[in-house]
């Protein structure tokens, strides 16, 4: 009986896969993704049948993925870090459910950007935190907007995605009024690039500095909450233990 399994691979090195993915990697006749993601598991994946295509072809991924399921093959198609979180798994179902087919769909979860970013900063995110992404492709930015104004009034530990590209260099730079508003300027705010990749990049700075730094779309940056600190190096936010 063929299957999917959603895979979600890590932020992109390989050491931080789990061993859950690593096996349907192993076990599935043909891997499904994006192009950067294809090249990031190929080690892995010798042999297999590969489908890869480039961005925004997330419906034809899924698409792509049902025919051979249906006729038995066992299909993995593959996101970055966790397959829920930003990922193709939600995609994955509603795809299966618009078609109408009845197919085996499991999600393998991964480790996810953010917290690949956190370990590398230090320990960021100890107390409840929120995950907000500046793409407006699918979002609109009044609403993102909105969400980075109540989790920054709540003084929540917040985690961006996706901060800046060419095509809106400035949600970022709303991003840090709406912030600031709340948050002291001198809130400590990691900034890192490619995460658990070969050519990753670590800056921590302030909340009125952040922008003085380069930033684009394999950015995590995580701004702390009112107290978060930065200790050696190392950005800490207290759980509130009584030492």
């Amino acid at each position: 009986m063929g299957w999917i399994k959603v895979v979600g691979i890590g932020p992109g090195n390989l050491k931080d896969m789990t061993i859950r993915a690593r096996e349907a990697l192993q076990e599935c006749d043909i891997v499904i993704g994006y192009i950067t993601y294809i090249k990031l598991v190929k080690p892995l994946i010798e042999g297999k049948e590969i489908l890869s295509s480039g961005m925004r072809k997330e419906i034809l991924r899924c698409q792509d993925a049902l025919k051979p399921a249906l006729e038995g093959k066992k299909v993995c198609i593959i996101s970055s870090g966790d397959a829920g979180i930003y990922g193709m798994a939600g995609l994955m179902y509603e795809v299966a459910a618009k078609v109408g087919v009845n197919v085996d769909i499991e999600v393998i979860p991964g480790v996810s950007a953010f917290s690949s970013a956190a370990s590398i900063l230090g320990a960021p995110i100890m107390h409840d935190f929120a995950v907000i992404s500046l793409s407006d492709h699918l979002t609109p930015l009044n609403l993102i907007e909105e969400r980075i104004e109540y989790a920054s009034k709540g003084d929540f530990v917040i985690a961006l995605y996706n901060p800046k590209s060419k095509e809106r260099p400035d949600n970022i730079i709303k991003a840090q009024k709406i912030m600031i508003k709340y948050k002291k300027g001198e809130t400590p705010v990691g900034i890192v690039k490619d995460a658990s990749r070969e050519k990753q990049s670590v800056v921590i700075t302030t909340l009125n500095d952040m922008l003085n730094h380069d930033i684009d779309m394999t950015t995590v940056i995580i701004i702390g909450n009112e107290k978060t600190y930065v200790e050696k190096d190392r950005m800490i936010t207290p759980r509130g233990y009584i030492l």
